[in-house]
């Protein structure tokens, strides 16, 4: 265990709440003991973590004050400028440094970042959506692609879209609202909104994308266990060029009228020959939200069983 010198000392006991964000990318453990600070790890490690807080510091001074995405933006360029892998499955953004909590994350990053088509299966908390945004996200900040569009089919939205108040936008808005929270969550909402008004960035029900090819571009169609076989057929057949695809749903959590049937539910069957598809399936195990709604997962699967 070695004993930290003064100058990050001092960083620390002026920003405690950093101390958690950087220690989680650390191989190694940030102590406090007896008014000072200590570090358990190697060698290696210690370097890293010096690294980032005179990266800190650096950004500190030049703009007389601190925010979270300063520490964030330090993390990644210490790591990648000391050489330390560039780890494939971290996604550094500018609000949140994003990387698997299981082992089921872990597989779903992996595919995310090895095939160009990925259908992620799963139950609510399992990182699902948010995950898919990231990559997205984060190909189009290293300009890996030139835009992402994000899609849900507003399964709802169609059926009661008459009675609801507003214009079409207005309309259709609450059903993509979580698609808007996880680019809110990863990046400022200034520029999330920007990259939105310059087509950069485009949220829209799943209707949108017919008649489309769309090149260069990074695609996801989340609550996808509300396609029907039509609308699956017709998102997929829109990849262009240079084109990725995310594919996320729970098959538990089908809305669609008993006459119709789910095309994630048999996207399977129908594309297990191509080998470029890659099928992620998660599970209670993965979910990273309240820990209550594991066991509420497992309470309704078991229940369901009966």
């Amino acid at each position: 265990m070695i004993q930290l010198e003064e100058k990050i000392k001092l960083f620390f006991e002026r920003y405690p709440k950093y101390k958690d964000l950087i220690d989680s990318n650390l191989k190694g453990d940030i102590l406090f003991s007896s008014g000072n600070y200590f570090f358990e790890g190697s060698e290696e490690n210690l370097l890293k973590l010096k690294n980032i807080v005179y990266k800190i510091l650096e950004i500190e001074n030049d703009k007389g004050y601190l925010e979270r995405t300063d520490v964030v933006s330090s993390i990644s360029k210490s790591i990648n400028d000391l050489s330390y892998g560039k780890e494939q499955n971290i996604f550094y953004l500018p609000k949140k440094i994003i990387k698997a909590r299981t082992k089921g994350q872990e597989k779903y990053i992996e595919s995310l970042n090895r095939y160009d088509v990925v259908v992620s299966i799963g139950p609510a908390g399992t990182g699902k959506t948010f995950l898919a945004v990231a990559k997205a996200l984060n190909e189009l900040l290293k300009k890996n692609v030139s835009k992402i569009i994000l899609t849900r089919p507003a399964v709802e939205a169609g059926e009661n879209l008459g009675f609801l108040p507003g214009d079409l936008k207005e309309k259709v808005d609450p059903y993509l609202r979580p698609l808007y929270d996880a680019l809110y969550d990863l990046a400022d909402k200034d520029r999330i909104d920007r990259m939105i008004r310059d087509g950069i960035v485009e949220i829209a029900p799943l209707a949108y994308m017919r008649g489309r090819t769309l090149s260069n571009a990074y695609l996801l169609l989340d609550e996808a266990q509300n396609t029907t076989s039509m609308q699956m057929k017709m998102f997929l057949t829109r990849l262009g060029v240079r084109s990725k695809a995310i594919i996320t749903g729970d098959v538990t959590q089908i809305d669609l009228s008993i006459r119709a049937s789910s095309g994630l539910v048999e996207l399977h069957d129908i594309v297990k020959e191509i080998k470029e598809i890659s099928f992620v399936h998660l599970t209670s195990e993965d979910v990273v939200r309240h820990p209550l709604v594991k066991d509420i997962i497992d309470a309704y699967s078991s229940y369901n069983k009966k």
